[in-house]
């Protein structure tokens, strides 16, 4: 007797614009599905409060979960997996791995017997311009018993999901070698850019702090149905540009493999660049930490470019990695997207995550996207997710001049270069997350031909991101240098800065967004007032641009500080 299923709530897919079916998967091929409980019902309240208890106190006052307190509010029901394991083996799929703290059931078997499951049918589909995916239309299905304690299930659907804030102004190139090629002799080159040292400088950086004692999580994508796209850095190619460049030691960095290949970098052509090989980003985003947490530990998640593979990477990092501190993530998709990257599903679960690491003392830096208000829709206005989750600290960019002389003098605006179709900051208001409290005091826009906007103000921060007046990184292949630019070098740079500050603190600034919110008006950012990224113009105080503002390091460490206490708390107990 086949068993009644019911449809998984916000689990409904769509076939993308355009696309078309392109063949039929092996039945007995085999896939790993990952099926996430709900959080244990026991604990629901307090895990929801929690965040903004701890938002309400500044770092060096927080106690944080220890690991067996995070598994009992964040994790799952024990009951609820043994619930869902009893399911999974009458269906005929193995499990793989089952945890509590990671809410999570993985299990394996041929594609058969997953649709069999889900009910669902499984293809290859491809859409215009795109290497095929194997995927899904419709909704996913369990039984009835199960819906309300399964959340999410994913993996039967991988289509690309996350595209790469980076811009490269490849036009300014210049090959490494010879003598005069350290930082110091070739920032004369290039006054309009900047190596990484010399931006911690402009920002205030706390100068004697090197992100010791630091865990910083880089997540980084690659992988596809065909191979592509390509993803990953050369350990030379680094080593060359701490070492002889900027002459520093080679940071400490360790691979993580989530899903996919790992470290697989591509050539970074142009060529390449245009079939998805990320590797510039994932170079850009070591370059810049490295940099400027220096003394820092810098893990690697690579995972593939699905929701399956991002999802299952950031809850191995909370979940599973609770000793790291500060998150970089420099992707990201329209968070209402027609085409159907994110399911509401998906969008639920990474935003629980991100409570759950603001709960645990992480900050999570997000780029707000690349292409102006519209972020890579045809029209209207967009954010990007998942820098539109209230507990990711949004980052948006800033075209950055700065006067020569013994004191020079920064100019800030926001970053737009869209006339030339050379991208634009980020930011806009959400439709799918409420305004959160911190966010109370600050005026929304409204800008005409738009309907009234209520949610979450995207984003809270900015640093520079125009490739015109970037950051200059190591090509993959060790040879050049390039200037990059967008959010995707904003946001590692914020989270070299939270590194240094939880250093100087002795305490992990983790959801940093209330505090920095309630300090707006004590001048501890560097307000941005000029320019526009389309639908929003920026102006004093918070805007939909640039945030509060760029780092004004010391002045933000020294507000951060809890007088009269001693450095230490804000740890895990």
């Amino acid at each position: 007797m086949t068993q009644r299923l019911v449809p998984l709530p916000g689990s409904h897919r769509p076939l993308p614009t355009g696309a078309k079916a392109a063949g039929v998967p092996n039945a007995r091929a085999r896939i790993h599905v990952s099926i996430y409980a709900r959080r244990n019902p026991k604990a629901e309240r307090r895990a929801a409060a929690l965040p903004d208890r701890l938002g309400a106190q500044l770092p060096q006052a927080r106690t944080y979960l220890t690991d067996a307190q995070f598994a009992a509010v964040y994790g799952a029901d024990p009951a609820d997996l043994e619930q869902i394991s009893a399911w999974v083996a009458r269906c005929g799929l193995t499990i793989v791995a089952c945890s509590a703290p990671h809410r999570r059931v993985i299990a394996e078997g041929p594609i058969a017997a997953v649709e069999r499951a889900f009910a669902v049918k499984l293809r290859y589909y491809k859409p215009p311009g795109a290497s095929r995916y194997l995927g899904r239309v419709g909704n996913v299905c369990v039984p009835p018993d199960l819906v309300a304690i399964v959340q999410a299930v994913f993996g039967l659907d991988r289509r690309h999901v996350g595209s790469s804030r980076r811009r490269t102004n490849s036009r300014q190139t210049i090959a490494v070698g010879g003598r005069k090629r350290t930082a110091s002799d070739l920032q004369d080159r290039w006054p309009h850019l900047f190596f990484p040292p010399r931006l911690a400088a402009l920002y205030d950086f706390p100068p004697t702090q090197t992100g010791r004692g630091q865990h910083i999580a880089v997540l980084a994508f690659n992988g596809a149905q065909n191979g592509d796209p390509h993803g990953g850095y050369r350990r030379t190619a680094l080593r060359a540009y701490f070492e002889r460049v900027l002459r520093v030691p080679m940071p400490d960095v360790t691979e993580v493999v989530v899903q996919g290949p790992g470290n697989r970098p591509g050539p970074d052509t142009t060529a390449s660049a245009n079939r998805g090989d990320v590797t510039s980003e994932v170079m850009l985003d070591l370059c810049v930490v490295g940099s400027l947490a220096p003394r820092a530990k810098i893990f690697v998640y690579f995972t593939e470019f699905s929701t399956q593979g991002w999802i299952d990477a950031l809850n191995n990092i909370v979940a599973g990695h609770r000793e790291i501190s500060v998150g970089s993530i420099s992707y990201g998709n329209p968070e209402h997207d027609p085409q159907g990257a994110w399911t509401p599903m998906g969008v639920r679960l990474v935003n629980e995550i991100f409570q759950a690491a603001a709960a645990s003392g992480m900050t999570i830096c997000c780029a707000a996207g690349d292409d102006g208000s519209r972020d890579q829709e045809s029209a209207g206005a967009h954010v990007d997710f998942p820098a539109s989750s209230p507990y990711a600290l949004g980052v948006g960019g800033t075209t950055l001049h700065v006067s020569a002389g013994a004191t020079p003098v920064l100019t800030e605006t926001v970053w737009n270069d869209l006339r030339r179709k050379k991208g634009a900051t980020g930011g806009g208001v959400s439709f799918v997350f409420p305004r959160p409290a911190y966010q109370r005091g600050v005026r929304l826009p409204h800008p005409a031909k738009l309907p009234r906007l209520t949610g979450r103000g995207v984003p809270d921060v900015a640093a520079v991101a125009d490739p015109l007046t970037g950051v200059i990184v190591m090509h993959v292949s060790g040879r050049k240098l390039v200037p990059m630019g967008g959010t995707s070098a904003a946001a590692p740079v914020w989270a070299g800065l939270v590194a240094r500050i939880n250093e100087a603190l002795g305490a992990r600034c983790g959801f940093l967004n209330p505090v920095l919110y309630r300090l707006r008006a004590d001048n501890v950012l560097r307000d941005i007032s000029v320019g526009s990224n389309g639908a929003f113009i920026a102006n004093h105080g918070w805007d939909a641009c640039t945030g509060l503002g760029a780092p004004g390091g010391r002045q933000l460490l020294a507000a951060l500080r809890s007088p009269g206490r001693r450095a230490g708390k804000g740890r895990r107990s």
